[in-house]
């Protein structure tokens, strides 16, 4: 590590800290050549998940995104916000767990119509319809079928 004041290459730890839940190493630092001592932050660098739409499009995951797909199917339901938090969570873990950082969006969307489908059927009904786009009231009297 390179002293920001004197741009000297060696540098003692004084003292070493965990912030942010663990997150975050916290480390004090004085350089040995001007003796001034400084602060380094050391967390684990997260590749970013890349969500690849139906039409070829990529675009950064967004939990928040999710969340509000949630919030959406599950209007007016007994489904409650610690458990669409619940679900946003499982649904991150898988993705983050995948060997690939480049997801097809039908993984995101099977996956949290999956979670749903426990929950609550109506709020699995009105998300599916949406991800996989019912065009026929026939496709949506499958799906009903399947589920009854």
């Amino acid at each position: 590590m390179h002293c920001p004041f004197c741009n000297h290459a060696e540098t003692e730890v004084v003292e070493t800290r965990t912030s942010e839940n663990g997150a975050v190493v916290r480390r004090r630092r004085k350089c040995l050549n001007c003796k001034k001592r400084f602060t380094t932050y050391e967390r684990v660098e997260e590749l970013p998940i890349l969500v690849i739409k139906k039409d070829g499009r990529r675009e950064r995951f967004s939990r928040n995104k999710l969340r509000e797909g949630i919030v959406k199917a599950t209007e007016k339901t007994t489904v409650s916000a610690p458990q669409i938090e619940k679900i946003v969570e499982k649904v991150e873990y898988k993705l983050k767990n995948q060997p690939e950082i480049e997801i097809e969006s039908s993984l995101i969307g099977e996956t949290t119509a999956q979670e749903l489908k426990k929950l609550d059927k109506i709020a699995y009904i009105r998300f599916a319809s949406v991800f996989k786009r019912f065009v026929e009231v026939e496709e949506l009297q499958k799906e009903l079928k399947k589920i009854l």
